[in-house]
């Protein structure tokens, strides 16, 4: 059961540039897509409405106790990392689809400057994104970067792409392991240089250096009163403020971040979804029993490991070595629970197709979410950097970390309201189309026309 839609004509044979019409989309990777992108909100929401270290750590703002600690254990154990897994796993997935209808059309001698616009034009996207529109966070810089190694395993045997896609993501092992070992290293010198400056000596040359060196870390997940303090202050101002130093977190992003994890762990799923895509996991056509078991074997493994993970971190007061340690356990708990969500709307894809109405409904509003994922993705960031930025409502730090869930919802609720309506009269979303003008050269058809 390969779950496509049924309304445009197709694209005329041999035409690769041209739109991908309804009765060819897999209308199964949209509703995945449409759920990865309203999930990312979830998280995302934190880091636009309170000081970015309380992303991670519930202590730093936001409230660390009752409801909100309540709200930051359900994020750890069900959306942390594993809708953006499902999102990378997607990509991935989208390479071995343009690879293969490129084949069946007999257009792969167009595919390598395809592929390579497709990606430089993401980059690009995700650079507007980070600095233009403040969202350090983006993720589609990373995607274009990754995608961009992508199309030398386009043709890959799923057993080759999933051996490949372990390998990258086992290099994040001893780069947490590093990580791990750095902090035991440094901790016990910073105190050390503490408290001969407490006592008005100097710190040894060592003890200097391992506190400038932690203190410039430890910023990003246990920064002091004073510095989350000048955060609030700074990101209630105008543009100007708020540009100068998300500015400067955007380019960690893209540099330190992205070649000591992002890479890997971006790189390594988009592997897993082009496996995932050759095995035909994705478009719904293995049996209901598989993605029983997917789910169960996901959910089995993943939920009570990332519980496990979640309550460690609160039991240790998010000591700064502590999570390190546990941050062992969070590939293995992300993939097994982005393994378990994908067989569950799998599966509500393949109820829906059985004519369940109720369920219909929803899962086409989901796809329509999923179509427009990139129009959505940055719409979010438009919405939510306006209501909590100074330029905007300049609300950042005045919501708890529960009351963040209204803004999500709200958006949700937008979202998955105007995109049917959208797609009713256009082909694309506005920024689909943008991307996908710029990618093929020549503006592409956007309104639907009926016959």
């Amino acid at each position: 059961m390969v779950m496509t839609g049924d309304r445009e004509r197709p694209a005329p044979a041999g035409d690769l540039a041209g739109p991908l019409a309804e009765t060819n989309r897999i209308v199964s990777l949209d509703v995945l897509r449409g759920v990865a992108v309203l999930g990312i909100l979830a998280m995302n929401v934190v880091a636009m409405g309170l000081p970015f270290a309380a992303y991670a750590n519930p202590t730093v703002a936001g409230g660390a106790g009752g409801v909100n600690l309540a709200v930051w254990f359900v994020n750890a154990v069900l959306f942390d990392g594993k809708m953006r897994a499902v999102f990378s796993m997607l990509f991935g997935a989208g390479v071995v689809l343009m690879a293969d209808r490129a084949r069946s059309l007999g257009r792969e001698d167009r595919l390598a400057g395809i592929h390579v616009r497709r990606n430089v034009w993401l980059i690009v996207f995700g650079l507007a994104h980070a600095y233009l529109l403040l969202w350090p966070g983006d993720i589609l810089f990373g995607y274009g970067v990754c995608g961009l190694l992508l199309y030398l395993l386009r043709n890959a045997s799923a057993k080759r792409l999933i051996l490949a896609g372990c390998l990258v993501l086992a290099v994040l092992t001893p780069i947490r392991l590093g990580d791990l070992a750095f902090a035991r290293w440094a901790i016990p010198k910073v105190e050390a240089a503490r408290a001969v400056l407490a006592a008005g000596g100097t710190p040894t040359g060592g003890q200097a250096r391992a506190k400038e060196l932690w203190e410039g870390m430890s910023a990003f997940f246990h920064p002091d009163e004073e510095q989350v303090r000048e955060e609030i202050e700074t990101m209630r101002s105008g543009y100007g403020a708020i540009f100068r130093r998300l500015a400067r977190l955007a380019f960690v992003f893209q540099t330190t971040l992205m070649a000591g994890f992002l890479v890997w762990d971006t790189g390594g799923m988009m592997l897993l979804g082009m496996a995932l895509m050759r095995l035909g996991v994705f478009t719904a056509a293995r049996s209901t029993r598989f993605y029983v078991r997917l789910t169960a074997l996901g959910y089995g493994i993943g939920l009570p490991l990332a519980g496990a993970l979640a309550a460690g971190a609160v039991a240790g007061d998010f000591d700064p070595v502590r999570m390190r340690l546990l941050s062992l356990g969070y590939d293995l708990n992300r993939i097994a629970v982005a393994m378990g969500h994908t067989g569950a709307v799998l599966l509500l894809c393949r109820a829906a197709a059985t004519g369940a109405p109720f369920v219909r409904r929803w899962t086409a509003r989901l796809a329509a979410v999923g179509r427009m994922a990139l129009s959505n993705y940055i719409g979010q960031t438009i919405l939510g950097t306006l209501f909590f930025y100074g330029y905007g409502l300049g609300l950042f730090g005045r919501l708890e970390r529960a009351a963040l869930w209204i803004v999500v919802v709200a958006i949700w609720c937008v979202q998955l309201a105007v995109c049917p309506i959208w797609l009713r009269r256009f082909r694309f979303g506005p920024l689909e189309w943008l991307w996908r003008s710029l990618t093929y050269g020549r503006p592409q058809p956007m309104r639907i026309r009926r016959s």
